[in-house]
C-alpha cells in the first residue's frame, strides 16, 4: 500500500490523534451542545489534520505553506474553544492544561513545517 508524503509526517500524526481525542473528549459534553461546541471543536480538530493533507499535494511551497497556516489557526480556534469549554464546566482544569499542552506542540510542529516549506 502506498504512503503519502503527509502520513510520513509528525505533526500530521499527532493532530490525527488529537482529533480522536477531541471527539472522545466532546462526547462527555452536554446533549444540548451537540450543534454548537461540540461540532465546532470536532470540525476544528479534523481540519488541522486534513489541511496538513491537502497542502502536502499542492504543487509550490507558498501554496503548502498556506495550508499548514490555515492548519495552525484552526489549533488556535480549538484552543479559544477549550478555554470558553472550561469556564462552562464542560472540562475539568486537568483536562483543559492537557489539551492545551497538546496544541502548543502541534502548534510548534506547524510553525517549523511552514518555514521549512518557505525556505525551501
Amino acid at each position: 500500500m502506498y504512503i503519502y508524503s503527509f502520513e510520513k509526517l509528525d505533526v500530521w500524526n499527532e493532530a490525527k490523534e488529537f482529533s480522536i481525542n477531541i471527539y472522545e473528549l466532546t462526547s462527555l459534553f452536554p446533549e444540548n451542545e451537540k450543534f454548537g461546541l461540540t461540532s465546532q471543536l470536532r470540525r476544528a480538530s479534523i481540519s488541522i489534520c486534513s489541511n496538513i493533507a491537502e497542502g502536502s499535494a499542492r504543487s509550490t511551497n507558498k501554496d503548502k505553506a498556506h495550508f499548514t497556516t490555515m492548519a495552525y489557526g484552526s489549533a488556535v480556534e480549538i484552543l479559544n474553544q477549550l478555554i470558553i469549554s472550561k469556564e462552562l464546566k464542560f472540562i475539568t482544569s486537568d483536562s483543559y492544561a492537557s489539551f492545551r499542552v497538546k496544541i502548543e506542540s502541534i502548534t510548534n510542529k506547524l510553525n517549523a513545517l511552514r518555514k521549512f516549506q518557505l525556505n525551501k
